[in-house]
């Protein structure tokens, strides 16, 4: 990550929203991109830019009636739409200002905005970022956060339609700036880099508790749980209640936990 004291352009962060044909890249595709950028002022302070914008993409296949449900774009919308590597590399990557990329539940847009087309840029998760810093919050999804936090300067009907490409990034734009005005680019990257941190149960007799609440053999078991995040949730409230500091692994040790 370059220096942001050595740009001469304030560094920029760019926020991605993806819409798809589904979950999966080796068998869906893009069929709408949506950015908003958020930088850096000169009083110090993180702040919405005016670059901002959506693109429609041709997915090279029809989008299923269980997606367009969501975002409501119809094929005859994306059929003489560019591609998405002819549009890609131009929204992901505003060499040199851009200092890192961000989404909210980011592992998502990173499985179609490969390395290859990012430059290999560091991602921000303003899902996993949210439950560190605001873990009050009833829950953490865009929209929740957004009404929950009422983020000053958001203009309501900008943020809408829900699940648009540039409503969302929009929205999670003004988590961003937030976040960046309360900790640094790279602890919000180090956060992004692990698996959420809960902080509540959300499954089984114990929903809706706070880790700390639950006993020992309760939360032994969900050290063995499929969620990686619920894993690594677990593990850190293990390690706290044996004042060993910490757990220290990689996402992807976790992973194979």
């Amino acid at each position: 990550m370059p220096s942001l004291r050595a740009m001469s352009a304030p560094p920029i962060v760019r926020v991605i929203d993806l819409e798809t044909t589904g979950a999966n890249p080796a068998t869906h595709g893009v069929c709408e991109i949506g950015w908003q950028d958020v930088a850096l002022a000169q009083d110090g302070r993180w702040a919405l830019t005016d670059e901002c914008g959506s693109i429609l993409v041709n997915p090279g296949r029809p989008i299923p009636p269980v997606t367009q449900a969501v975002h409501h774009i119809l094929d005859e919308q994306v059929a003489d739409a560019p591609w998405w590597h002819d549009v890609a590399r131009q929204v992901l990557d505003p060499w040199p200002r851009r200092v890192a990329l961000a989404a909210h539940r980011a592992d998502f847009e990173q499985q179609f905005c490969t390395p290859a087309l990012t430059r290999g840029a560091d991602w921000i998760c303003t899902w996993k970022c949210a439950m560190r810093l605001w873990p009050d919050s009833p829950g953490f999804s865009n929209q929740l956060l957004r009404y929950w936090r009422k983020p000053d300067g958001m203009i309501h009907e900008r943020g809408l339609p829900v699940h648009r490409a540039f409503p969302d990034a929009y929205v999670t734009a003004f988590h961003l700036r937030d976040m960046l005005n309360e900790a640094s680019i790279a602890q919000l990257i180090e956060w992004s880099n692990l698996p959420g941190l809960l902080p509540r149960v959300r499954t089984g007799p114990d929903r809706g508790k706070e880790w700390h609440e639950i006993d020992d053999e309760v939360l032994a078991g969900f050290l063995h749980d499929r969620d990686v995040d619920v894993r690594y949730t677990a593990g850190q409230e293990v390690a706290r209640r044996q004042q060993g500091g910490p757990v220290t692994r990689t996402t992807e040790e976790w992973l194979l936990l």
